[in-house]
């Protein structure tokens, strides 16, 4: 069976984007090279943390289940860390995940805390991190790095992190963990991103790659499939310990479908008549605005807080 290339996310979006009448084509980060902070130490003696772009659940944002539209109310904007011992409920309604292939049933198939318990009970590593950290969808790549990125590497070092493994799920999502992991890189961290979106990762220039080629939303394996979830895992912790230079991949070598038709459909918008396209760009603004909103909100909150502490 011929096998399709991997789609090539920024120039899909920006076909999209340029067909609905929106400005000027997002600028995508590049980089030609990247920090490299080598891991010199046994997996069984390594505290690995964890960094998702998943937002825990909050039923006062609407539809956020299985299957649920886009959703700008659930969007988040202030980095968040909660405790690994817990049973969060993340969710993925509000960011652009492949919605014509994959559901988001299945929490593990976005983020790995199943399979990384079971590392550690293994003792394939010493121990998963105290605590998991929750990195905002940004396109603001200043914000994501300086703000999100400073969050993370403080909370990195309270909890004695030897390693993050990073789990996007759309395509500004491996935006955000590629700059995250490079500053995490550049002061001393070393990182594995785990994604499906190869153009954009590599595009921005990292040091350590897991590419699965399986729809958006499915960045740590395939859904209910725990040998598949364990598996990326494995191709992770082998290529942090591998890896000798920065801009290494490793291609799982799954294939999400007998067919590879299914990538055909991601931000399709051939066919469309002019109404249906106007009503998907309002729709996407209307959208945009509430996520915009809870970032202005955020901003004010974090101002307020900033005030009381210096009081």
């Amino acid at each position: 069976m011929i096998r399709h290339p991997p789609i090539q996310y920024m120039d899909r979006t920006r076909a999209y984007y340029a067909a609905l009448r929106f400005g000027e084509p997002y600028v995508w980060a590049h980089h030609d090279d990247s920090p490299f902070a080598r891991f010199d130490m046994p997996l069984t003696q390594a505290r690995i943390g964890l960094v998702t772009t998943a937002a825990p659940f909050r039923s006062e944002y609407g539809d956020q289940g299985p299957g649920a539209k886009y959703n700008g109310a659930a969007k988040f904007f202030q980095v968040y860390a909660i405790s690994t011992e817990s049973e969060p409920d993340l969710r993925i309604s509000h960011i652009a995940i492949d919605r014509n292939h994959t559901t988001a049933e299945d929490q593990n198939s976005y983020f790995p805390i199943t399979a990384m318990r079971r590392a550690a009970n293994r003792k394939t590593i010493r121990s998963l991190g105290p605590r998991f950290f929750g990195l905002p969808t940004d396109r603001d790549q200043e914000c994501t790095v300086e703000i999100y990125g400073d969050d993370i590497l403080k909370y990195c070092r309270e909890d004695a992190i030897d390693a993050v493994l990073l789990f996007p799920n759309c395509p500004v999502c491996h935006q955000s963990v590629s700059l995250v992991a490079r500053h995490l890189e550049a002061h001393g961290i070393p990182t594995v991103i785990c994604g499906c979106a190869k153009d954009i990762v590599e595009y921005c220039g990292v040091p350590r790659f897991v590419f699965s080629d399986f729809p958006l939303g499915n960045s740590a394996g395939k859904p209910f499939d725990s040998g598949s979830q364990e598996r990326v895992i494995d191709l992770a912790l082998k290529l942090l310990i591998s890896a000798s230079s920065p801009g290494q991949t490793s291609c799982n070598t799954e294939h999400w479908a007998e067919s590879d038709e299914w990538k055909n459909d991601y931000c399709d918008i051939e066919g469309l008549d002019p109404r249906t396209r106007e009503n998907l760009r309002q729709e996407f603004e209307r959208q945009q605005s509430i996520g915009y909103a809870n970032k202005t909100s955020d901003s004010k909150r974090d101002k307020l807080v900033g005030a009381e502490q210096a009081d």
